[in-house]
């Protein structure tokens, strides 16, 4: 798999110049939570392991995080906090005139490819979002909601152009779509094909559900 890259979201107090010798150990804290959380899971996840994965002495941990539970909530909000930069970003860059449909497909095809290969926040932020605490999800499942904003713009307006089918149930395609390609991170592995596999795969499944038989 490729090497899952740091987020671009700043977490707070975070400035834009050069990070500090403190402010590159918390971040390579954070890192390393993230990879951990996304491959054991909450209920997993030790911070001896975190550690180890940081390359730092455990008790190091409790200089930036209060506890595990703070290390966690700081990963799930991350994940989608970053996820939702990551959207916007690569929905700004799309040509005026691309059609409602061709928008999805890009949308698709970003949560796919950040999910999958460039951020372990992600990862643990989704395939964790059924097992942490729900006092642990506050602020991710703020970021969560306002990531289904911006679904939800791309799906209304793509109906209101009339350029998916016209039957369907704006709200159940949505969650379905969303529940496709976050189910990814559930069975994918290199071993069963690329991530441009993945890609066009989802791609042609969504739009074919959308399509006017």
């Amino acid at each position: 798999m490729a090497s899952r890259k740091s987020p671009s979201t700043k977490t707070p107090g975070e400035a834009d110049t050069v990070l500090s010798k403190s402010g590159k150990s918390r971040a390579r804290i954070l890192d390393a939570a993230a990879k951990v959380l996304s491959e054991k899971g909450y209920a997993g996840m030790r911070l001896t392991d975190v550690a180890e994965v940081a390359e730092l002495q455990a008790p190091a941990i409790y200089y930036y995080f209060k506890s595990r539970e703070d290390l966690i909530e700081e990963v799930m909000w991350v994940g989608i906090a970053d996820m939702r930069t990551n959207l916007e970003n690569a929905l700004a860059e799309i040509p005026d005139g691309t059609g409602p449909v061709d928008r999805i497909m890009v949308a698709v095809e970003a949560h796919l490819r950040h999910e999958l290969e460039i951020s372990d926040y992600s990862t643990a932020s989704i395939r964790n979002s059924g097992q942490v605490p729900e006092h642990l999800r506050t602020r991710q499942n703020a970021e969560t909601a306002e990531y289904g904003k911006i679904w939800r713009s791309l799906v209304r307006q793509a109906y209101e152009d009339q350029a998916i089918r016209q039957d369907l149930d704006l709200y159940m395609l949505q969650m379905l779509i969303m529940g496709c390609i976050n189910w990814a991170v559930e069975w994918w592995t290199p071993r069963r094909g690329s991530v441009d596999d993945v890609v066009r795969n989802a791609q042609a499944f969504i739009r074919s559900a959308l399509a006017e038989s």
